[in-house]
């Protein structure tokens, strides 16, 4: 549904979505590989309030990991939306000095600012907690006025929109071809508490729910745009966080899936405690699920206590990773170090255990405080909170930040040294990717699917296969794939692969945060400047010089 309110003006609204920071999860390397792909996902809430704002209001969506917002855009505006995570917090304040620079009024929601409203005074309007009734009052004064108020107004939800009367995200005003992923949501909320985690403080621990026939409607949505990416991803914090509604909507997208001829392939982010599911578990095998995001966070059982994420421990976890498989879900993990738990020992344990669950993605980050979570109270608490951008954490870590920043490096060098990471792929091919569904070649069969495959073919061919220095333990997998009849997987393996060598070899370097959450502002900001021939001879330096 849209703002119900009665508006007396038209209003010029122009949504801007920041771009990211380089990290291991956003595959930026895989792009050039892919053929017209920008940008990683479509972010749900400007997408959703661009769809919610009132029917006589003109809405118009840029996302700046796609295209710059330019003057031109800024002066058709009459109000600027921003919406991010706190990776994206350079990237905010920089859309917003544009924004004021071309005397246009701003407003900023989403999660970093309903985490940490302190991080942004020069915004006009800051619009706290999720679409409601905050959204309602914004709509209001924009209605009557558009000047920037003279001190910041703060609108925090109180009554937020029940997920069944979301309106769909306005998926028209985004080019989703140039997407890797697409992105859907059923529900919001997680029941856990984990401690360095801020979703139940943000969402709630109760899991609210889309009606199945609504994501259906999402869906269809989706794939009526030409060039779709072929992967939707269940943006939900747990997708497994209510079992019972999950159990239930599943049928339904198992049920769209066949009325559709199999047009896509999901993925979503869940507790490892789904091994104990197996009736959701075969239900997302046939509704066509490929892979699951899991927060193993370490694999040190005793570790999880002091995190509050016992319930990683509900199955050992090499037999919970081996049941996912066994229902074809390859698992992409989430891994920390730099907990209060780690010794001299969770090193070689997280090296061990990256060998022997063959996880072929994991995204290796250090320990981060965000607001609002337990961690963030714990530490103030402690005094142990840091403020100095020159580190890789604002953590003050029990062992010493130069040691767990080396552990960090030593990791990601083991995991994604190429002939590792390509045997790992290896054995996916023989244990995950044979428990897969067969779809319907006409679901397949598609201008959009076999133009990508071409170029994509092409690329890894030659970017991987030829000029690569790692393009003998690629062939190594890709002839192993190809025996088993899984082309598809050699797609795959390939600029997954080629994505993460290269990130970490830049990583190696110095170029990335140790931290997914936090942002380099210096190097973000280089970045940005740096001249159109230097930022193309990076795009085209040989992987050799890379290394």
């Amino acid at each position: 549904m849209r703002c119900t309110l009665t508006v007396t003006s038209k209003r010029r609204i122009l949504c801007v979505f920041p771009a990211y920071t380089p990290s291991f999860g956003t595959f930026s390397h895989a792009y050039p590989l892919m053929g017209g792909v920008k940008a990683f996902m479509p972010p749900q809430g400007l997408l959703l309030i661009a769809a919610y704002m009132p029917e006589a209001w003109e809405c118009r969506f840029i996302d700046e990991n796609i295209r710059r917002a330019g003057p031109a855009d800024f002066a058709w505006a009459d109000a600027v939306f921003v919406s991010g995570m706190h990776i994206q917090e350079p990237q905010i304040h920089d859309i917003r000095d544009r924004a004021h620079a071309a005397g246009k009024v701003t407003v900023l929601g989403g999660p970093s600012v309903s985490g940490a409203p302190e991080k942004y005074g020069d915004f006009d309007y800051l619009h706290i907690g999720e679409i409601g009734d905050a959204t309602d009052q914004l709509v209001t004064r924009l209605d009557a006025d558009l000047t920037p108020p003279p001190a910041q107004v703060v609108l925090e939800t109180k009554d937020r929109l029940a997920l069944s009367d979301f309106p769909a995200p306005a998926y028209e005003a985004a080019p989703l071809k140039r997407y890797l992923i697409g992105s859907l949501q059923f529900s919001s909320g997680c029941p856990y508490r984990c401690e360095f985690c801020d979703i139940p403080q943000l969402y709630g621990r109760q899991p609210r729910l889309k009606s199945p026939e609504q994501m259906c409607a999402e869906l269809d949505a989706i794939i009526s745009q030409p060039g779709h990416p072929a992967v939707v991803y269940f943006v939900d914090d747990n997708f497994i966080g209510n079992r019972k509604a999950t159990r239930e909507m599943l049928p339904h997208l198992v049920e769209w899936q066949k009325k559709n001829n199999y047009p896509l392939q999901f993925a979503c982010e869940a507790t490892l405690n789904m091994a104990k599911q197996p009736e959701i578990l075969e239900l997302m095998r046939q509704a066509n699920f490929m892979t699951v995001f899991v927060g193993i966070e370490t694999p040190e059982a005793e570790a999880l206590k002091g995190i509050d994420k016992t319930h990683n421990a509900a199955v050992p976890m090499y037999e919970a990773i081996e049941t996912l498989n066994s229902y074809g879900l390859e698992v992409t993990s989430g891994i920390i170090l730099g907990l209060d738990s780690d010794t001299d020992k969770s090193e070689q344990n997280l090296i061990d255990f990256i060998d022997r669950s063959a996880i072929p993605v994991l995204t290796i980050n250090l320990l981060q405080a965000l607001p609002k979570t337990p961690l963030w109270d714990r530490l103030e608490r402690e005094g142990r909170l840091l403020h100095d951008a020159s580190l890789e954490s604002n953590v003050l870590f029990k062992r010493p930040h130069d040691s767990v920043v080396s552990s960090w490096r030593r990791a990601i060098a083991h995991a994604y040294e190429p002939e590792k990471i390509f045997e790992r792929f290896k054995h996916q091919c023989a244990v995950t990717y044979p428990n897969r569904i067969t779809t319907p070649t006409a679901g397949k069969l598609t201008f959009t699917n076999l133009r990508r495959g071409l170029i994509l073919g092409f690329n890894i061919i030659t970017r991987v296969g030829i000029f690569s220095d790692y393009r003998k333990p690629f062939w190594s997998a890709a002839g192993y794939a190809l025996k088993r009849g899984q082309i598809e997987a050699v797609f795959n393996m390939g600029f997954v692969a080629h994505h993460l060598i290269r990130f970490t070899r830049e990583a190696l370097r110095g170029e990335h945060n140790a931290s997914f959450y936090a942002a380099k502002a210096a190097e973000a900001k280089e970045a940005r400047d740096r001249s159109w021939w230097e930022a193309a001879r990076r795009k085209l330096v040989p992987e050799r010089e890379a290394a």
